[in-house]
């Protein structure tokens, strides 16, 4: 295929009864979507794009993509374009996201879609979608390899997708885009792909890479950076790991269903599997718009009500936890204003609560407009990682993460994203993520220090954070 080929895709729109009868599902109206991707869940390179049944950040679309004709893969230092058609590889010299650009997305330059309905509001349709992994800034940044890197999933995998499955939650209606032609029923009744592996279960308790006292060790050491003027925030993280057997995504959707994340997705890979209940937007560009989503500052949730709406409260007066959403606000505007029209950066939002299942969290938002010169990818790039999950100033900080924490961060504070072929983007955060490889699993969790955080205070917090991860996942068996 010649980057100025012209591809057709055809979309066809169903009522989920319409779609539950075709296929012959045997499931409820409204879990149509998920019992469809659980067919191809096990298929290399399937990715799901979640809002978890919520509505926070105009959460509305869930999208599913599969059977990529291409990908770009890099780990370490080297990248390469995979041809999955022709199973052949490439090494590459340019980086991640430009590769991607280079080599998937100028493939769809000249789409035509035909279909006897208005698709203008699909987000994607058809487009490239997959994960940065934090490790990826090493790629645009000098920084040190001191943290040790364990793992075997690469640290980037993105595909380029001619076939989709879009729900919309609003309307109900699902709709089904193929450049291809296949029929739907070939795609989701192959029996091929229909797999029952074995009921999910840990085989081992979580273990943190840091004790409680090395974790606040390290946090001294953060203050002596502060009290130094070497940065103004550090974001420290610990890593819990387990061994299991079974089902990931069965894992992933005992999640979803308790987290209710509006940026959750799941990713299969031929190397591992990464299973993300995010809350938080990292940047979206719709309509040539940019949107980032900081959150910085969190509190625990209480079932006893008044103490849930106290704890709430003390968030949103707490002197500490905004001027830590401040620092990282005017981190990412200026991350944001080098591909942003002069004077469009604006913060129509600062320090709102959005509250979640498990935790409080405030909340700003920061938006500007894309130059007619600058495309998606590369504002991600420029962006990456999201200053939320660094620290400023950002690159400081990234060398005092890696001399602290043990291990690589992986996927965790990377992002999961798509772009469809109208340039229209959306990525998140990933927080409240696991990696899976290996019969092992890893999670995350962190938060920002600045010279007046109390040590106990910030472990505690880093407990907090996956209150509603690791012991929904001790449960299951």
């Amino acid at each position: 295929m010649s980057h100025a080929d012209t591809i057709h895709v055809h979309v066809s729109r169903f009522t989920q009864n319409a779609l539950a009868h075709e296929l012959a599902l045997n499931c409820d109206k409204g879990s149509v979507f998920n019992t469809l991707f659980k067919q191809i869940s096990a298929l290399p390179y399937s990715i799901l794009l979640d809002t978890s049944g919520s509505s926070k950040s105009e959460g509305r679309f869930n999208i599913m993509a599969f059977s990529p004709t291409s990908v770009i893969e890099a780990k370490g230092k080297t990248v390469e374009l995979l041809d999955l058609h022709a199973s052949t590889r490439q090494r590459l010299t340019l980086p991640p996201f430009e590769a991607v650009q280079e080599h998937l997305h100028a493939r769809i330059s000249n789409v035509e879609i035909h279909a006897n309905f208005d698709t203008a509001h699909l987000p994607f349709i058809v487009g490239v979608s997959g994960m940065a992994g934090y490790d990826t800034g090493r790629f645009y940044e000098t920084l040190p390899s001191i943290a040790k890197d364990d793992y075997t999933t690469p640290d980037f995998v993105v595909g380029l997708y001619l076939c989709s499955l879009i729900e919309d939650t609003q309307t109900g209606y699902i709709y089904y885009c193929t450049a291809n032609n296949q029929p739907l029923n070939q795609v989701f009744n192959n029996p091929a792909h229909h797999t029952s592996p074995a009921h999910f279960k840990l085989t081992s308790r979580f273990e943190s890479n840091l004790s409680k006292g090395a974790y606040e060790a390290s946090l001294a050491k953060i203050h002596a950076y502060l009290r130094a003027g070497d940065c103004y925030q550090v974001n420290m993280a610990q890593r819990f790991s387990a061994e299991f057997e079974g089902s990931m995504w069965q894992a992933y959707c005992e999640l979803r269903n308790q987290n209710q994340a509006p940026f959750s997705a799941y990713y299969n890979l031929p190397q591992g599997c990464i299973a993300s209940i995010s809350p938080e937007r990292f940047l979206r560009v719709k309509n040539g718009v940019v949107e980032t989503k900081p959150i910085k500052g969190t509190r625990p949730r209480f079932t006893d009500i008044e103490q849930d709406r106290e704890s709430a409260q003390s968030l949103l007066s707490a002197d500490k936890d905004r001027a830590e959403n401040l620092m990282i606000v005017d981190l990412l505007r200026n991350d944001i204003s080098k591909h942003c029209k002069p004077h469009t950066v604006k913060v129509p939002a600062l320090f709102a609560l959005e509250s979640y299942e498990a935790v409080h969290h405030l909340v700003s938002t920061v938006t500007g407009e894309l130059n007619d010169t600058s495309s998606p990818l590369a504002l991600l790039a420029s962006a990456f990682p999201g200053g939320s999950i660094t620290g400023a100033p950002k690159i400081r900080a990234m060398e005092v993460i890696d001399e602290l924490e043990p291990h690589r961060r992986h996927i965790y504070c990377g992002s999961v994203f798509y772009m469809g072929y109208r340039e229209d983007m959306d990525s998140s955060i990933c927080i409240r993520t696991i990696l899976a490889e290996n019969n092992k699993l890893h999670c995350w969790a962190g938060g920002g220090i600045v010279l007046d955080s109390v040590p106990s205070e910030e472990y505690q917090e880093t407990l907090d954070k996956v209150s509603k991860i690791l012991p929904v996942l001790e449960t299951l068996n």
